[in-house]
């Protein structure tokens, strides 16, 4: 795995890159949820999901590859662990906007538009305690 240590910058610059395009729809589908919960079913509002498969499965290669990495990640702390529980999660909300999206768009959404705006702001945070592990690593 030593060939890994001279790929670290690309593969960690790779990696941020597609946690800022998956983060982008993680914020921008529960929005565009908002406003297709108050439109009447049937509206061509479903035609404009489309998103971010691509960009969540580069976060977990180029992850993986950044942890397999020697001496990138001390996995004696506690913070990696913390990091990875969240990313889960995140993952999780991304299989759920799946799913909601495919009620949305077979007019079988039955939650307000206000349940929307609660979960648009849950990769908001996810994503902040996120940077403050990486970056503080505080425990």
């Amino acid at each position: 795995m030593t060939w890994l240590a001279s790929l670290y910058p690309w593969i960690k610059a790779l990696h941020i890159v597609s946690v800022i395009a998956w983060m982008a729809g993680l914020l921008y589908l529960p929005r565009l949820f908002v406003y297709h919960a108050e439109e009447p079913k049937g509206s061509p509002t479903a035609e404009t999901f489309k998103i971010m498969d691509p960009a969540m499965a580069a976060v977990f290669v180029l992850g993986v590859l950044l942890a397999l990495t020697p001496g990138a990640v001390d996995w004696a702390n506690f913070w990696i662990y913390a990091k990875l529980v969240l990313v889960a999660g995140l993952a999780a909300l991304h299989h759920a906007l799946g799913r909601w999206r495919k009620a949305f768009a077979e007019d079988r959404n039955t939650r307000p538009a206000r349940f929307y705006r609660m979960i648009n702001e849950v990769p908001t945070v996810v994503m902040i305690a996120i940077v403050i592990l990486v970056v503080v690593k505080p425990f």
